[in-house]
């Protein structure tokens, strides 16, 4: 960080807006949240509903927020690193999960770099790796694709991509949709996908309704799920495999002397 430059944090916000701070994010990036009287982020209501949670009324008084969303021009991003650029610590505030990760806000930090300004990522939920994580899916190579594209047509197109690029190199595939969309990205997907590619949905993720699925198209067809207007991840891919054991000792050696 340039001498006399702000620092520019990344705050993850819960997925659920009903969570407890408390029980989602670690406290180190709640500590962090507290120190911050400055804050950027796509949605006003969002931001105001984890910091009107996390902040005490006397530093919530204190506290303001700037917007940074699609409609935002490039031209606006150095004002809103200003405070930084004056030597004060600022936070970019994501709606739900990480910021910059299907989430607006990587030109502004492309830009933090460029100036000087240190740029931190506190830890908190990402639905993407959760989703991952529970998937019993290919961990070791992955892609995000974001959303597919909206029209019938398009996302039949994407998923047959999608099949055909699995059956090539096994890698998994995440995408997403806008929930209410979601009941017709799933008909797609047990419509276009292969019987034996495996499919998971996340739904709800750290919510009291999380619920995860992951199993062949094939079963999927046979009793598929009612998926409600409720945020959601799908991944495709296949299940994953033990490594193979390559790193074998030589006969009649103790390997415990060679690790």
């Amino acid at each position: 960080m340039a001498s006399g430059l702000g620092r520019l944090f990344l705050i993850p916000n819960l997925l659920d807006p009903s969570g407890i701070p408390e029980a989602v994010l670690p406290a180190s990036a709640l500590a962090r949240i507290r120190s911050l009287r400055r804050f950027i982020a796509e949605s006003d209501k969002a931001a105001w509903r984890l910091l009107s949670r996390v902040l005490d009324k006397e530093e919530a008084a204190a506290a303001s927020v700037e917007r940074l969303d699609e409609h935002t021009k490039a031209e606006d991003l150095p004002a809103l690193l200003g405070p930084a650029v004056a030597g004060e610590d600022i936070g970019l505030l994501s709606d739900a999960g990480m910021p910059c990760v299907a989430d607006p806000g990587a030109a502004l930090v492309a830009l933090a770099h460029d100036r000087g300004i240190s740029v931190a990522a506190l830890t908190g939920p990402s639905s993407i790796l959760l989703a991952l994580s529970a998937s019993g899916l290919n961990g070791q190579s992955f892609s995000f694709l974001g959303y597919l594209p909206p029209d019938r047509a398009g996302r039949r197109s994407a998923l047959s991509s999608i099949d055909a690029g699995i059956r090539a190199d096994g890698a998994t595939r995440i995408f997403i949709e806008t929930p209410y969309r979601n009941e017709a990205l799933l008909e797609e997907c047990l419509s276009t996908l292969s019987p034996g590619t495996r499919l998971c949905v996340a739904a709800s993720l750290t919510s009291a309704a999380e619920r995860v699925r992951s199993a062949p198209v094939s079963e999927w067809r046979s009793s598929p799920w009612e998926l409600g207007k409720e945020p959601a991840i799908f991944l495709a891919g296949r299940a994953a495999r033990p490594a193979a054991a390559t790193d074998r000792a030589p006969a009649g050696r103790d390997r415990r002397k060679h690790p």
